[in-house]
């Protein structure tokens, strides 16, 4: 039941996270960077481009229809990098596959806009996080919605100027302060233009955001089963390295320095077929997974409960 099937290959993963910087200019009270801030493993890295130019080269040559898509993102806000435009560029320009952005849109003003939608990118997904100004500004502490609502709202007019082929969407993280606002944050976002709008679940990133574990869905209350990112994903860190965690910030899911292996070598290394084994038999000598409640808010291929992969597909691959 639970293992390489439907979208997930046991060639290659089929999506590649690209942590790029972390460096962020909020802080995000679902979040765990302004801990990981104070913390002793934060340096202010930005992912080295040529590590990207390393990573988009293999998903051309060993990635062909087996990797979905590439997500630039960050333990951070991806948009501070200041090679940013020009590694997603080059993922559009060279991988063969679909490239995404997740931004907090905060950034953005009209040549930034144009810049991105220029270089042909996918998908950018906006975190937003609230209908209200008070409370986003509870929520993404640091921000400022009428700034946000603006931009996002100018970006699908430049969209539809353009006739560009980008889809834009909107996410919310349901949270009890923000809970009650999730159907006018749909009703406004589906009215103004945006491709789609999608709510997240709150996790707990890998146990690290103790406050939300009474808000997660607990491993005593249903019986464990596989965490899906062993068989979907591998991540590039800031720092260069791969990991096989994406809700990981401290690096304990880190598996090899990026510079001295490749992905599709660790994809099938041991290491990768341990872990796999000990999700299968949820016999865990691992203790990073064994503490970590968020397993059971991922969504295998099978499940009724859609992930964020099965949206990427639907919005790119189907459209």
């Amino acid at each position: 039941m639970y293992g390489f099937n439907g979208r997930l290959s046991e060639s290659f993963p089929s999506q590649l996270m690209v942590d790029i910087t972390e460096v962020c200019n909020l802080g995000c009270i679902h979040c765990t960077h302004p801990v990981f801030k104070t913390s002793k493993v934060y340096a202010k890295s930005m992912l080295d481009p040529k590590l990207n130019q390393k990573a988009v080269d293999e998903i051309d040559k060993h990635g062909k229809n087996l990797t979905k898509y590439i997500r630039y993102t960050s333990n951070g806000e991806p948009l501070v990098h200041p090679k940013s435009y020009e590694m997603i560029q080059y993922a559009v320009d060279n991988s063969g596959t679909k490239v995404t952005l997740t931004t907090n849109g905060t950034l953005l003003n009209e040549k930034k806009m144009t810049r991105l939608l220029d270089t042909g990118l996918h998908m950018i997904d906006i975190s937003i996080d609230a209908f209200e100004d008070n409370t986003y500004e509870k929520v993404r502490v640091g921000g400022d919605l009428k700034i946000t609502k603006k931009n996002v709202l100018k970006i699908i007019d430049l969209k539809k100027k353009t006739n560009s082929k980008t889809k834009i969407i909107v996410s919310f993280v349901e949270q009890k302060q923000n809970s009650n606002e999730i159907e006018n944050f749909k009703k406004f976002w589906r009215e103004n233009g945006a491709d789609e709008v999608l709510i997240r679940k709150l996790h707990t990133n890998s146990g690290d955001n103790v406050d939300h574990l009474k808000n997660n869905l607990k491993r005593d209350t249903i019986q464990r089963r596989p965490c899906l990112y062993p068989w979907e994903r591998i991540v590039l860190t800031a720092k260069g390295f791969l990991s096989f965690c994406p809700t990981d910030w401290f690096g304990k899911s880190i598996i090899n320095d990026y510079r001295k292996t490749t992905i599709k070598d660790l994809w099938n290394c041991d290491f990768y077929k341990d872990l796999r084994s000990q999700h299968l038999s949820n016999n865990f000598t691992n203790k990073f997974c064994l503490q970590c409640p968020d397993w059971a808010n991922t969504s295998w291929p099978m499940d009724k409960n859609k992930s964020y992969a099965d949206l990427v597909e639907r919005l790119l691959y189907e459209n």
